[in-house]
């Protein structure tokens, strides 16, 4: 079962470059999290890189790249993922707000699968729950889907929802999804 959002665009950074960021979200019994985000736009106003091969990166999000942010419901722990078109991606740990760093761990990395037209550029991830620890298969999550989008006109910051003040998807009132642990198929 998927559900697909909308991210909506940080007031504060707007771009008429990009119409729209949807999100659709999976979740299956074996621990596997299927996210596809879709990037609706002026494509060549967008800056993005090209497919790669897939490898460890950092500071993805100082161009464009899609976020989910992971948190057992109940608590303050939360990783982080990063993916960029080009295949390379990061991971971070966080025991409270903003407290960890990245995680170079090959075992968390993710599949990821993206495309171009002119019109649009989606990004499809797979992130494997159990290798996060085994809770996460089986309890309910708090998630934060988020966007870096780097135009011609700048940047803007795509989230389900922003603090107030300057964007920060890491304030735990971003984790605003609720996904539920899967039923026994």
């Amino acid at each position: 079962m998927s559900q697909t959002v909308e991210l909506v665009c940080h007031p504060s950074k707007p771009s008429d470059a990009v119409r729209a960021v949807v999100v659709r979200v999976g979740r299956n019994v074996d621990g596997e999290l299927r996210l596809s985000f879709r990037l609706d736009g002026d494509i060549e106003r967008i800056r993005f890189a090209p497919p790669g091969a897939p490898r460890f990166a950092a500071e993805l999000w100082r161009h464009t790249c899609f976020e989910v942010f992971i948190s057992r419901e109940g608590h303050h722990a939360y990783h982080e993922f990063n993916f960029a078109t080009s295949g390379e991606w990061t991971v971070y740990s966080f025991s409270d707000y903003r407290n960890g760093g990245a995680v170079d761990d090959e075992a968390l990395r993710p599949e990821i699968e993206a495309r171009a037209t002119a019109s649009h550029i989606e990004l499809d991830a797979l992130v494997r729950l159990g290798r996060l620890s085994a809770a996460h298969i089986r309890t309910s999550l708090r998630l934060g889907l988020a966007a870096i989008i780097e135009a011609s006109d700048g940047f803007s910051y795509w989230a389900l929802s922003h603090p107030a003040g300057k964007p920060d998807f890491h304030d735990h009132t971003s984790l605003a999804m609720l996904l539920a642990p899967p039923a026994a198929e």
